[in-house]
This record gives structure tokens, C-alpha cells and sequence, in this order.
């Protein structure tokens, strides 16, 4: 067999092994998505706990009818919080779960004494990703919401929720 052969054959293995390895990275992308399934521009913030602690990020504008990414990677918890504000027809997406927010864009560690901090003290809602590598939220307007289905009952580690969390509205939900 020629030399030359041999080499070709070395080199068409190794770029073969590098498209499956760009394939699998790829199809193996996870991340924590949001898409405004509705005819509205919404603002979005988020809330979530990571090996830092409680952690709450906005704003992420997105447009009618698209997906933004709001977290890049593998989930690091089972629960993330949302809240959302449609920019065009007003109201909100929100619920039980307290977290500090402002009305410019911030990251704010902890979810204590939003208030005394000089933050706004905001209701997010609970979103279970049953620890999921990735996830998406779907926001709906009122009119569109599908029926609510039962959720099975759970118990979560308190370590995943912050105090003064409750359940909450489901992360499919209209806008209220």
C-alpha cells in the first residue's frame, strides 16, 4: 500500500472524528431558553441559585414572536424563577416567589431584604426544569393559554427555594 494513501486515510479519520465531535457538540447544546409567544415586546428577569447562592439578572428584551437564551450551558438547579413584563398591552407574568429586582439592568445576589437594599421586592414564578440539562419557557397571552393540567404532587429540597417562596404559577402560563 502507498504511503501516500495511508496518510490520506490518517487525515480523513481525523476530520471525520473532528465533524462528529462539532456534530455531538452541537446536538449536546443546553441551555435555559425563553420564548414570547405573544404579539408583544416583554422584559424578562430571573431568578436562580447556584453554588454562590440566590441570584436574580435582568433584563432581557424580547421581541413578539421569539426565543432569547437566557442561561448558556447545562442547568446548575432544578427551579428557576421568572418574572416578565409585557412593554406594548401592559400587565405581567409573575407569582409567589420573592426576589430583588430595579427597573434597569442589574444582578443582584441574595433574595433577603430586597427593600432595605434599596431594590424592588418582586414575585416571580416557579418554573420546575424536573432537572433537566436544558429547558424552555413558553409566555402566552391570556387568550392563549392552554387549560391548566393537575401538577403531581412534590417535595422539593428546601435548599432549592428561597424563604419566602411558594408554589406558584406554572411556567406555561398567561399573562395576568
Amino acid at each position: 500500500m502507498p504511503r501516500h494513501s495511508a496518510t490520506h486515510r490518517i487525515a480523513a479519520t481525523v476530520a471525520l472524528a473532528a465533524a462528529l465531535l462539532t456534530a455531538s457538540a452541537h446536538t449536546a447544546k443546553a441551555d435555559f431558553r425563553l420564548c414570547n409567544n405573544t404579539g408583544s415586546r416583554v422584559g424578562v428577569a430571573l431568578g436562580y441559585k447556584d453554588a454562590e447562592g440566590w441570584t436574580t439578572e435582568g433584563w432581557w428584551n424580547v421581541t413578539a414572536r421569539s426565543c432569547e437564551t437566557l442561561l448558556r450551558g447545562s442547568l446548575v438547579a432544578r427551579y428557576y424563577y421568572i418574572y416578565a413584563v409585557d412593554y406594548d398591552r401592559g400587565g405581567e407574568w409573575s407569582g409567589r416567589a420573592f426576589m430583588c429586582s430595579r427597573e434597569k439592568e442589574f444582578t443582584i445576589r441574595s433574595t433577603e431584604n430586597c427593600l432595605a437594599r434599596g431594590y424592588d421586592r418582586t414575585g416571580f414564578f416557579e418554573v420546575d426544569t424536573g432537572e433537566q440539562r436544558s429547558w424552555t419557557v413558553q409566555l402566552t397571552d391570556s387568550a392563549e393559554q392552554k387549560p391548566a393540567r393537575p401538577l403531581p404532587p412534590r417535595t422539593p429540597p428546601a435548599t432549592q427555594r428561597p424563604p419566602s417562596a411558594a408554589p406558584s404559577a406554572p411556567a406555561e402560563g398567561g399573562k395576568r
